[in-house]
């Protein structure tokens, strides 16, 4: 069983046994049910978010990421469903609505000795890029957007990462399953 460290709102700090007897220490978050993470492909391009994530900025990694929308199931909605969130996260954080979603992979965990979260990957396609609402920044962390023509995605990314930029692994992940998707 978990014992929990340290509690807040969004995010708990638990230890539990390992196999070796000594305590694992690992963040949970105690108020979603899943994390969703969702690739806006609109018409022949990719929308980015440009973030400005404090634990980077702390910990002297980078002033900005390169991600794309996602949020937590059931946090701030209830007891929402995964697809609710992913249309719900791709309208707040883009002010877009998709045409079609297409959920690519259900168990990607970004960090599995840190992090007890797994994330559910969808690709949200678009067909013309009208703004339904205005987008949030959630609380000033999404600075930019960007949209990237799929064939200068790779060359955009990598000048990004050059200019510093960190790259989040559910970006680089949903990237993979819309490339596995063309083949």
């Amino acid at each position: 069983m978990s014992e929990i460290l340290y509690d807040t709102k969004y995010l708990q700090l638990k230890s539990t046994p390992s196999k070796s007897g000594k305590p694992w220490v690992y963040a949970h978050r105690p108020n979603a049910k899943d994390v969703v993470v969702i690739l806006p492909v609109v018409g022949d391009s990719i929308l980015f978010l440009i973030e400005e994530r404090p634990p980077l900025n702390a910990e002297n990694k980078a002033v900005y990421s390169v991600a794309i929308p996602a949020g937590l199931v059931g946090d701030e909605r209830g007891n929402e469903t995964v697809e609710e969130a992913i249309k719900a996260e791709l309208l707040e954080e883009s002010g877009l609505a998709a045409d079609r979603i297409k959920i690519v992979s259900r168990k990607i965990a970004s960090s599995p000795g840190c992090v007890s979260e797994t994330v559910t990957i969808a690709i949200a396609y678009i067909d013309n890029y009208e703004i339904k609402v205005k987008p949030v920044s959630d609380g000033g962390v999404i600075v930019d957007r960007i949209l990237v023509k799929r064939n200068d995605v790779y060359t955009w990314l990598r000048n990004k990462e050059n200019e510093g930029y960190a790259m989040t692994a559910s970006t680089l992940a949903a990237l993979y399953y819309l490339s596995e998707e063309s083949e």
